[in-house]
């Protein structure tokens, strides 16, 4: 079992004499299985979070690591999937998906066979040779999520990349991602602001306050294990007990919940 630690880690912008505190003293971990969704308003650092999480940010203070080494840069152990799909328009669907097993020096035919049973995991099995832009907004998604499994990362990190789809698209969407994350049993870090979203597909979310971004809330849920059980995704978000765990969350979101220490 892997683990992606972030300890005590904070993170400004700007020089010492006007020095911007985005993230105070924040700490997390997230496991093999494990999927951690983040909320917070906007300016509570939740992408900055990520980033440092990816790599593609240095902390001010603290540290981050992967399975006790401490992680400087980027890696191929993290994938990570932006509300933008970043594909390649000049590649089909198949080819999309297959670059980061090109990047490793996998042959072609191997690639191809991965390339296609990824898609078929994301509901996409025969559509490898469509041009991208030809692909619906959900669709370009997945084929994104698919790549970011081709190299078989320990950890998956998403900044909200469902929030351009529409209402339907995007619970569609859910379901799929939290399927796909359950067979690939990857580490999932998920930046939304979608209370909702969090609540369905987390074993735990995080709420972060602003100015500077700081850990206020940390609780377990368990909607998602009950929607891979079998139970419907309509009746769990309609319960009363996803009602109150929406309705705390987002007390906590906007300061009206006592600050639970992290």
């Amino acid at each position: 079992m892997s683990d992606l630690r972030l300890d005590t880690v904070s993170f400004a912008y700007g020089g010492k004499s006007r020095e911007t505190l985005i993230l105070d003293r924040v700490s997390l971990s997230i496991a093999s299985g494990q999927f951690v969704a983040v909320l917070g308003q906007s300016g509570s650092g939740k992408t900055s979070l990520l980033n440092l999480a990816a790599g593609f940010e240095t902390p001010t203070a603290g540290t981050v690591s992967i399975d006790g080494r401490i992680a400087s840069g980027p890696s191929a152990d993290r994938a990570v999937v932006f509300q933008d799909d970043a594909l390649f328009v000049w590649l089909n669907a198949r080819d999309n998906v297959a670059l980061p097993l090109q990047l490793k020096g996998i042959a072609a035919p191997e690639r191809r066979r991965r390339a296609d049973a990824l898609l078929a995991s994301v509901g996409l099995a025969g559509d490898g040779d469509k041009s991208i832009w030809t692909l619906s907004g959900g669709m370009r998604q997945r084929v994104g999520i698919a790549r970011a499994l081709a190299a078989e990362p320990k950890f998956l990190l998403m900044d909200e990349p469902l929030g351009a789809l529409d209402a339907m698209t995007r619970e569609r969407m859910q379901e799929l991602l939290l399927q796909v994350w359950h067979t690939s049993r990857t580490g999932a870090l998920l930046i939304t602001h979608s209370v909702e979203e969090a609540l369905f597909l987390a074993t735990e979310i995080i709420v972060l306050a602003p100015q500077p971004g700081r850990i206020v809330l940390r609780t377990g849920v368990a909607f998602g294990a009950r929607f891979l059980a079998g139970e419907p995704a309509r009746r769990l978000r309609s319960e009363p007990g996803f009602i109150l765990a929406r309705e705390t969350l987002l007390a906590a979101i906007h300061g009206e919940a006592t600050a639970v220490a992290a």
